[in-house]
């Protein structure tokens, strides 16, 4: 554990480093999204890789996240801070609600359920005209200031806000894999009937992963609606935000703390060199792509790219192990 924990301060570090080599906002507007996304990605993680549980409708967190913040700052002028917080309440709010009713059901039932619980709450948004509906929300644009989470001048702070919050969900997502709750969910994951006969209260274990995977989530939907200024729930509560979710962290590898971030390292930059350059005319080409890279991945080496990189890696060890018997022996 303590060796992984090493390893993250060194990826964090080595991220932290970067914007200051590589200074144009592009490369920094690439990064911010990177590292959102990656949240977004351990976020999900958490009740998908750990506990087991397929979840396609976790864009409705992440919009719930940024829209009660962005309410909030819109109306009322409360900080995007205190929204952050309020929003992950209510998403683990809703999480636990729809957690007893869910976790009745099984494997792509449970998938399907999650997806139509996405489905509604967009439906809910698109109608709510206290939220402006399907018009969306234009945050007003106030003097750079760190309380109001409002940087117009520079992207870094926002870029160094992301990683702030990328390197907290990931030492969460570490503990909690190393923790006895990481071992529950993983018996789970691994078999519900013999995680249940051994004494594991399955439902109440899935129901924490749901409920810290909501939470985080909805962290990554405030940051985002106070980077980009404009929400509707068009943009935030579609499968196409969900399966973005899913797909760089199936990529990177599923079940592992590295893997969101090495699926988002490929999906958000190919994502936006396919805008700039094929404009509008290349809507879900980054995707097609993207597809085509999990469907060779999943063919080849089901642990994602990270399982790749550990197979080299056992691989080169077993030589070096096989040449030192060699030298031994003559």
């Amino acid at each position: 554990m303590v060796k992984n924990i090493r390893s993250l301060i060194i990826l964090i570090v080595a991220i932290a480093i970067l914007p200051l080599i590589f200074k144009s906002d592009s490369f920094h507007n690439v990064l911010v999204l990177l590292l959102i996304f990656a949240t977004l990605g351990e976020a999900w993680n958490i009740i998908t890789g750990f506990a087991g549980q397929t979840s396609f409708g976790h864009a409705a967190f992440f919009g719930i996240g940024a829209y009660a913040s962005s309410v909030l700052f819109y109306r009322f002028n409360i900080s995007p801070w205190i929204g952050m917080f309020v929003g992950a309440i209510f998403a683990a709010g809703v999480a636990a609600i729809i957690s007893y009713p869910c976790f009745r059901l099984k494997d792509s039932y449970f998938a399907i359920a999650t997806l139509a619980v996405a489905e509604i709450i967009k439906q809910l948004f698109v109608s709510w005209d206290f939220v402006e509906g399907a018009t969306g929300i234009s945050l007003p644009i106030v003097d750079d200031s760190l309380w109001h989470m409002q940087f117009n001048s520079s992207k870094l702070p926002y870029l160094y806000l992301a990683l702030g919050l990328f390197a907290i969900v990931i030492f969460i997502c570490n503990f909690i894999e190393n923790s006895k709750i990481g071992f529950y969910l993983k018996a789970i994951r691994e078999s519900h009937e013999v995680a249940e006969s051994i004494g594991i209260n399955t439902t109440n274990y899935k129901t924490y992963a749901m409920v810290i995977s909501a939470a985080l989530s909805a962290f990554a939907g405030t940051l985002y609606a106070q980077y980009i200024l404009y929400i509707d729930p068009f943009m935030l509560f579609t499968l196409d935000m969900s399966i973005k979710i899913v797909l760089l962290t199936v990529l990177g590898g599923i079940g592992n703390i590295y893997g969101p971030i090495i699926g988002a390292a490929i999906l958000i930059p190919l994502s936006e060199t396919t805008r700039i350059v094929l404009g509008g005319t290349g809507s879900g080409i980054d995707l097609m792509i993207f597809g085509v890279l999990v469907i060779l991945v999943a063919c080849f080496q089901p642990k994602g790219i990270i399982g790749l990189v550990q197979k080299i890696v056992n691989n080169i060890k077993k030589q070096k192990v096989g040449e030192g018997k060699v030298e031994t022996n003559s």
